[in-house]
């Protein structure tokens, strides 16, 4: 069977899944029913082939069976995970709950024993995958505060807490958080802190020598506003 063929047209957004299993009828059998319930799918027959096909495709999940010759699942499992959080569903007729919490310890997203029925899988393998869509989202969803030393900053209340303590800033203090926090460890040019200051980039240093005095241990010797010198300043953040 040639494993990237594709069998029926689907979307080009549909979840990629990598089905890997030693027994070629289970292999046809789950990859026409994936197909048919919207899936693009690439199978492999062992580890080896695995291997290959990781190395050409970006894949959103992967079936993997445990009892395989040569390499196994659970080895295979183990090496994906040096590198990858890519959702593994595994598949194994050893149902002793030791193969179970090695699955998953070694950092399977679900454990599924042989017989099983279809519909089962589909739920499974559809849980699983909205599981690591919602967890992606939230991990790279951009953040309302900034965490530095001992501070907490709110970026869109401009409200800077030193544990339950409010920390009393200026208007124009809160601003310049504001500016370096939607930033946090970049270079902010001083243009652009100064923004409309009527007096312009020559107030910027004055201003961020009296933000120092607020948030630094040793102003003089600044951790987390930062100079870059001849261009602007930093915000280091936790």
């Amino acid at each position: 069977m040639n494993a990237t063929r594709p069998r029926i047209a689907t979307s080009a957004n549909a979840s990629h899944i990598l089905v890997v299993d030693d027994d070629r009828r289970l292999r046809d059998l789950l990859s026409r029913f994936l197909v048919e319930n919207g899936f693009r799918v690439t199978v492999a027959k062992d580890t080896s082939e695995a291997r290959e096909r990781c190395a050409l495709f970006i894949f959103d999940g992967i079936i993997l069976d445990v009892m395989m010759p040569g390499e196994n699942g659970f080895e295979f499992a183990h090496f994906l995970r040096k590198d990858s959080d890519i959702p593994i569903m595994m598949l194994t007729a050893r149902v002793e709950t030791d193969d179970r919490i090695q699955g998953l310890e070694i950092g399977a997203d679900d454990y599924l024993p042989k017989p099983f029925e279809p519909r089962e899988l589909l739920l499974r393998l559809n849980n699983m995958l909205r599981r690591t869509a919602a967890a992606t989202a939230k991990a790279t969803e951009p953040s309302d505060k900034v965490r530095f030393g001992g501070y907490v900053f709110k970026i869109e209340r401009a409200e800077l807490k030193q544990g339950d303590e409010v920390v009393r800033l200026t208007d124009r203090e809160r601003e310049l958080l504001q500016i370096l926090a939607r930033k946090a460890g970049e270079a902010v040019p001083r243009d652009e802190i100064a923004g409309d200051d009527e007096l312009g980039e020559r107030t910027v240093d004055v201003q961020i020598n009296r933000l120092r005095r607020k948030i630094e241990v040793d102003p003089s010797n600044p951790l987390h506003l930062q100079t870059v010198r001849g261009f602007g300043y930093r915000l280091l953040v936790d």
